[in-house]
C-alpha cells in the first residue's frame, strides 16, 4: 500500500506541477535515482558473494549467478513477460477510458516495467513477507514517487495507473512469501538475496543509461536462485 500511495501521489504531483520542471531537472533527477540503485544493487550482491576469512576477502558464487541469470533470462525471454505487460496496458487503456490517448499505452508499461516489474518490487515484497523487512519497500517508494513524477511530465497520466499492477504484485509476493517461509532454508534466502540485488542493480542500469537490459524477462531467475537450494550438492 505504501509503494502505491507513493506511485499516485507521484503522478498527481507530475500531472499538476510537472511544467515546473525543465527537462534537464528531469533528466538529472531520474539520473540520481538510477545511481541510488545501482549502489543498492551493489551493495546487496557484494554481501552475498564476498567473505572475509582470515583477513582476506574472498569471492564466490559465480557460478550460482552466471546459470540462475542465464536459464532465467532464457525462461523470461520464451514466456516474454514484458509482452504480456504490454497486452495488459492495452486492456487497461480501453478500461479507463483512455482509448483515444495514443501515449497511454506507452506511458503506462515504461512505467510498470520502472517500477512494478522491477526488482526491487519483487525482493522487497519478498523480504516484507518472509522477514517482515519493509526497508527496500521503503526506498523504492521514495524513488518512485520521483521517478512516476518525472515520467509523468514526459509521457502522461498512463504513468500513474502503474500503482495497479503494483498493489496486485507485491501483494500477492508478500502473501505468498509469507506462506513459504516455513519451508524455505537460509540457504535459499541468501541465494534469492543475491540474485535479486543483481536484478536490483539491472534496474539501476536502465535508468541511468535508459533501456538496455529487459529486466522483467530476467525475473525468473529468482526460482531458480531457491531451487538451487534444493539441490543435493
Amino acid at each position: 500500500m505504501m509503494n502505491t500511495a507513493g506511485i499516485v501521489l507521484g503522478g498527481l504531483a507530475g500531472h499538476f506541477f510537472g511544467k515546473l520542471l525543465k527537462e534537464r531537472h528531469q533528466s538529472s533527477l531520474t539520473a540520481a535515482c538510477g545511481i541510488s540503485v545501482l549502489f543498492i544493487g551493489i551493495a546487496g550482491a557484494m554481501q552475498g558473494m564476498l567473505t572475509i576469512r582470515d583477513g582476506a576477502v574472498t569471492s564466490g558464487q559465480a557460478m550460482l549467478v552466471t546459470v540462475c541469470l542465464a536459464l532465467g533470462t532464457l525462461v523470461g525471454e520464451i514466456i516474454n513477460i514484458e509482452g504480456l505487460f504490454e497486452r495488459f496496458g492495452e486492456w487497461l487503456k480501453v478500461k479507463t477510458g483512455n482509448a483515444k490517448d495514443k501515449d497511454f499505452v506507452n506511458a503506462f508499461v515504461t512505467a510498470s516495467l520502472t517500477v512494478c516489474i522491477g526488482a526491487m518490487a519483487i525482493v522487497g515484497a519478498i523480504q516484507d513477507g518472509i522477514f517482515g523487512d519493509w526497508s527496500i519497500l521503503a526506498t523504492k517508494t521514495v524513488l518512485d514517487f520521483i521517478i512516476i513524477m518525472v515520467m509523468t511530465c514526459s509521457l502522461g497520466k498512463g504513468c500513474a495507473f502503474s500503482a495497479i499492477p503494483v498493489l496486485i504484485l507485491e501483494g500477492l509476493v508478500t502473501v505468498f512469501a509469507s506462506l513459504l517461509k516455513p519451508v524455505l532454508p537460509d540457504l535459499a534466502l541468501n541465494n534469492l538475496s543475491l540474485i535479486g540485488s543483481i536484478l536490483i542493480f539491472c534496474v539501476g542500469l536502465n535508468l541511468v543509461w535508459g533501456k538496455k537490459v529487459r529486466v522483467a524477462n530476467m525475473l525468473p531467475a529468482i526460482v531458480f536462485a531457491i531451487a538451487a537450494a534444493f539441490l543435493p550438492i
